[in-house]
């Protein structure tokens, strides 16, 4: 079968699927979820085995890591989707006014219908976005980098459609695009009648040109594409807290949230040296101040560069104006945090900084939808206009719909 014609025909199916789901029986099918990971984790585990295998040598240590499963990370899974399955449902009503005269206006939450996501060889993600889009009785169509597909293909066949037909709920609410070809991510960012939405998770250039053909085509999407946590050092800062911050958010380094770029304040350039140690004691490559030569814009994301997964920019910043001017207009706008005892310049520092989360005295790796939310992400929206931004979660994944009921005499 084509990749169209199969996108197309999952589609369809989770369209039709979408108006079957209902708050309870997804509950339910999230719930059986996580039991079916458990019991069916052997199958999982191999599956993944098999990916990591034949990925082991064409992909960079980074994306290994993001591609690997164990015992422990299914364990976080399983209580991920225990945990969504356990969640409020969605409060359909936003709110009721009577008008002068005397028509009634709701103000209402309905799903979307059916969403796409698209998303690099993270298997979590899969049950992630899953779950998020099922828990706002969205149905879903799901493509995944072809280093994972064998992984996903387990999680979608072994563990989420017989879920969800243990519920009583179709099983093709939750579609795969089953090819690894590079073709069914444009296919999906095609269809705007039976995908309106897609979300986009991956490097920087190949979501951007996802989202500009998904523009082209009438799609919406949601695009969580680039990342990077700067901490910014001010010159009130313990060394004690600068140090401990930094070790916290270099724990994993293929990941978005972690540090990427280190800003020490000139007034507390006696803690740089003690960072530079901190970083070469992990084994990080620095660039800039103390290291090789930045031959990279200040703010780029070495999470996603494969030949220097394991590099972090440091540089010195005149003051806390300087360092908010980097952070906003230099960086993705994911995620800035600062390290200092004056509560006045945290209070500045948090109050200009225009990215997605601001930390103070907290490293940036909670800058996660499960973290801050209780719910795991689709992705973080780093967009600077109106809609969901920051950790995207089933409480976003809605349409507004207004409901007015008047009495027949209303007219204008």
């Amino acid at each position: 079968m084509a990749v169209r014609e199969q996108i197309e025909q999952e589609a369809r199916a989770a369209r039709e699927a979408a108006a079957r789901l209902n708050d309870g029986a997804v509950a339910n099918a999230l719930a059986a979820t996580a039991s079916m990971l458990r019991e069916r984790r052997a199958d999982v585990l191999d599956a993944n085995a098999a990916d990591v295998e034949a990925a082991t040598g064409n992909l960079d240590e980074g994306t290994l890591d993001r591609l690997s499963l164990d015992d422990a990370r299914l364990d976080e899974l399983v209580a991920q989707v225990e945990a969504t399955a356990a969640l409020e449902p969605l409060d359909r009503e936003i709110g009721t006014r009577t008008l002068a005269n005397g028509l009634v206006v709701h103000e209402r939450r309905i799903p979307i219908g059916t969403v796409g996501a698209n998303f690099e060889a993270r298997p979590n993600v899969a049950l992630d976005v899953a779950g998020q889009l099922l828990k706002s009785l969205n149905a879903a169509v799901l493509r995944t980098g072809g280093a994972a597909l064998r992984t996903v293909t387990a999680l979608v066949d072994e563990v989420l459609r017989p879920a969800l037909e243990q519920a009583g709920l179709p099983p093709a609410a939750v579609g795969l695009v089953r090819s690894a070809d590079r073709e069914g991510a444009r296919v999906l960012v095609s269809m705007p009648s039976l995908v309106p939405l897609v979300i986009l998770r991956g490097s920087g250039p190949s979501t951007a040109e996802l989202a500009q053909l998904a523009a082209q085509n009438g799609v919406r999407t949601l695009a969580h594409a680039e990342g990077g946590g700067v901490l910014y050092v001010h010159s009130a800062a313990s060394l004690e807290k600068a140090l401990a911050l930094a070790e916290a958010s270099i724990d994993r380094l293929g990941v978005c949230n972690r540090l990427n770029l280190a800003l020490v304040d000139r007034g507390a350039k006696e803690l740089l040296e003690p960072l530079l140690e901190l970083f070469r004691a992990h084994s990080l490559d620095v660039h800039g101040e103390g290291g090789a030569p930045l031959d990279a814009p200040i703010g780029h994301e070495w999470a996603s560069d494969p030949e220097r997964v394991g590099s972090v920019t440091v540089a010195l910043v005149d003051g806390l104006e300087e360092a908010l001017r980097i952070a906003n207009d230099e960086t993705s706008g994911l995620a800035a945090g600062i390290v200092t005892e004056d509560a006045g310049a945290a209070e500045r520092f948090l109050d200009g900084y225009r990215g997605t989360a601001g930390f103070w005295h907290a490293p940036t790796r909670f800058t996660d939808g499960f973290e801050l939310t209780g719910a795991p992400e689709t992705g973080i929206n780093v967009d600077g206009v109106p809609g969901p931004r920051g950790p995207v979660t089933y409480r976003d994944l809605w349409l507004r719909q207004y409901r007015i009921v008047g009495d027949g005499t209303q007219r204008r």
